[in-house]
C-alpha cells in the first residue's frame, strides 16, 4: 500500500485506519511529516503553551508523538500521556521517551482513563476519514475542571462533520468555558511539490477549558 496523505483522509471505517496506520507508521516522520513541512503540531503546541496549559497532559490521537516533541522543544516539562488508535504509531512515539505513559484506544468511544488531565492537546486527528466531534464528550470526561483544550480539526470539516455546532452546543450546555479558534497552516512550502491539493490546507485551533 502506498501510504500518504491522500489515502489517509479517505479512510472509512475503524479497520481500514488500523491497516492504514500499521503500514504508515515506519515512514511517518521522514515520508509524511518532514517532506510536507508539518507545521500544524508545532501550531498546537504553540496555542496550548499561549492558553497556558498545565500538565498533566492526554495527547489525543498522539501518533509518532510529533506534537510531544513541539511541547518539549517549546520547554513544557510537565507529564505528557499519548493516546492512539494504532499500536504500531505508538510504537514509534515509544522510541522517543516523552511520554509517561501510552494507551490504545479508540476515542470515539469512551475511555477507560482516570479524569487527571489538565490539557488535553490534539494535532491532526480531527480531520477527514478520521474522527469526528462524537469523541469530544469522551475527552471532556477525563478532563479536571479548568483543563485547557488545544484541539487541530481541519478547515474542510470544521463545519461539514458538525464541529461548529458541536462546540457551541458544549458552550451553550456550560460544558466547556473561553471557547475561541485560532485558523493555522497546516503545511509548509514544501508541500505544494508532493500533494498541491492539501498543499494550502489550514486547520483551526479550537482552544477551549473543560467547566
Amino acid at each position: 500500500m502506498d501510504q500518504g496523505l491522500k489515502g489517509a483522509l479517505e479512510l472509512t471505517g475503524p479497520e481500514a485506519c488500523l491497516a492504514y496506520y500499521r503500514d504508515w507508521a515506519a515512514s511517518y516522520d521522514q515520508g509524511f511529516a518532514t517532506e510536507m513541512q508539518y507545521l500544524l503540531p508545532a501550531h498546537v503546541a504553540a496555542a496550548f503553551l499561549g492558553s497556558r496549559g498545565q500538565g498533566p497532559v492526554l495527547d489525543v490521537g498522539a501518533g509518532t508523538g510529533l506534537l510531544a516533541e513541539s511541547l518539549r522543544q517549546m520547554g513544557f516539562e510537565d507529564e505528557i500521556d499519548a493516546v492512539d488508535f494504532s499500536a504500531e504509531m505508538l510504537e514509534r512515539a515509544a522510541e522517543k521517551r516523552i511520554y509517561a505513559g501510552l494507551r490504545q484506544a479508540d476515542i470515539t468511544k469512551p475511555l477507560t482513563l482516570p479524569r487527571r488531565y489538565g490539557g488535553i492537546v490534539s494535532s491532526g486527528t480531527f480531520t477527514a476519514g478520521h474522527v469526528g466531534p462524537e469523541a469530544l464528550p469522551h475527552l471532556l470526561a477525563v478532563a479536571r475542571p479548568q483543563a485547557q483544550f488545544a484541539l487541530s480539526i481541519n478547515r474542510r470539516v470544521w463545519t461539514s462533520a458538525g464541529f461548529d455546532r458541536a462546540l457551541e452546543a458544549l458552550a451553550a450546555e456550560a460544558r466547556i468555558t473561553d471557547l475561541h479558534q485560532i485558523e493555522v497552516q497546516v503545511y509548509g512550502e514544501a508541500a505544494a511539490r508532493i500533494d498541491a491539493e492539501h498543499a494550502g490546507d489550514r486547520a483551526l485551533i479550537a482552544l477551549f477549558r473543560a467547566a
